[in-house]
């Protein structure tokens, strides 16, 4: 202590324990505020997430192949000709009056398409359309809204994975929501196993479908604009399906 000057004059210490921060970094601060808020939404959309997710599997998991079912028609989505193979023996067995086979690739002529499905020249000629407009799953369903009203069917078969079911009556159903769309799902093996999550592959095609369907509802629900998902874009210019 020099002279003349008094405790007064010296520097306060802070007690051990009493220090708080100041500005950006205190616990008051707005920056601390936003990293606590954007830790909660995460934590809520990963919450949303998983539990979105445990619903659809579920979904799939417990879709049942219907037995004597009937309808109008019956619609079927390519993908791969387990598909329509089911669908075509459901024409034969007389669940519809007419099939159709939407989102055929340009280059599959009818010719093939019935060889390959090893269905008689007279039924397909007489009962098969072919929809060669689609290109994805919205496409799919304006190809099959327009062949349904087309023809004046009320109820419809419709053919699919049983993974890509839920999405597929998500997209008809927005867009008609007179037409009862009965789901018959062709059972992915590997998805009917009950450890199926612990498959790579399994888990990959539900996760992506699922993010597809979860994409599918927010853009519904945000209003957002979308495809036609047609080769030819505009629903005045889409072409009839082929007969078979």
């Amino acid at each position: 202590m020099t002279p003349g000057s008094t405790n007064n004059d010296q520097e306060p210490h802070p007690a051990p324990g009493r220090w708080k921060r100041r500005g950006w970094l205190s616990r008051r601060s707005p920056l601390r505020r936003f990293g606590r808020w954007v830790i909660f939404a995460c934590l809520v959309l990963i919450a949303l997430f998983c539990g979105g997710f445990l619903w659809f599997a579920n979904e799939v998991t417990s879709l049942k192949t219907p037995d004597g079912v009937k309808a109008d028609a019956i619609v079927v989505l390519t993908g791969g000709y387990q598909r329509i193979d089911q669908a075509v023996g459901l024409l034969r067995d007389g669940a519809g009056k007419r099939l159709l086979i939407s989102g055929a690739h340009p280059s599959a002529t009818p010719n093939q398409i019935r060889k390959t499905t090893q269905v008689s020249t007279d039924l397909f000629s007489c009962c098969v359309d072919i929809g060669y407009d689609a290109i994805d799953t919205i496409g799919n369903a304006n190809e099959i809204i327009r062949w349904i009203h087309d023809h004046g069917y009320r109820s419809v078969v419709v053919v699919t994975n049983n993974y890509h079911m839920p999405r597929s009556l998500h997209e008809l159903r927005r867009r008609d929501v007179e037409t009862d769309f009965i789901p018959y799902p062709v059972i992915n093996s590997d998805l009917a196993r009950k450890a199926w999550f612990a498959d790579p592959d399994a888990l990959r095609i539900m996760l992506g479908e699922y993010g597809k369907m979860a994409a599918a509802m927010l853009r519904d629900w945000a209003g957002m604009n979308q495809g036609s998902g047609l080769r030819t874009d505009g629903e005045d210019e889409t072409p009839k399906a082929k007969s078979g």
